[in-house]
């Protein structure tokens, strides 16, 4: 069972919709860095992935603005948006497993940070992948 769907649908989910403010996102080029460490009986070492993307107030005022589309076969649970940040919490299933996923994401302006917490249980055992996410505004577009 590869766990890359889960990682990818936890650590890309930062939906924004229902915000009754604007997020407090300054607008311009942004550089997003996550990195996963899984804890478990398996040693598997932690993964970092970066990408930059242009985020213009259009798109912070659109009520339907995401960072990146949400993997299928997860279900949102729980979702608290504020102009401040989102947490959330999701199930997703894929491949026969299920896995547990609590996020939080904090806007602070110029920059971003958060965590995402997956629980599930694989046929490498009971694992715990914990993704540590920050943004930083890098200039204009």
């Amino acid at each position: 069972m590869s766990l890359r769907p889960w990682v990818a649908a936890a650590v890309l989910m930062f939906p924004l919709t229902a915000l009754a403010d604007t997020p407090n996102i300054v607008p311009g080029q942004w550089q997003f860095t996550s990195t996963t460490s899984v804890k478990g009986d398996v040693p598997i070492p932690d993964q970092t992935e970066s990408h930059q993307e242009c985020i213009v107030q259009g798109d912070l005022d659109d009520a339907d603005f995401q960072f990146l589309e949400v993997e299928e076969g997860c279900e949102l649970l729980e979702h608290n948006v504020s102009a401040d940040g989102v947490d959330y919490r999701m199930i997703c299933r894929a491949e026969g497993g299920e896995a547990n996923i609590d996020g939080r994401m904090d806007f602070l302006g110029e920059r971003v940070e958060g965590s995402v917490n997956i629980d599930t249980e694989s046929p490498m055992g009971q694992m715990r992948l914990e993704t540590a996410i920050e943004g930083e505004r890098l200039g204009e577009c």
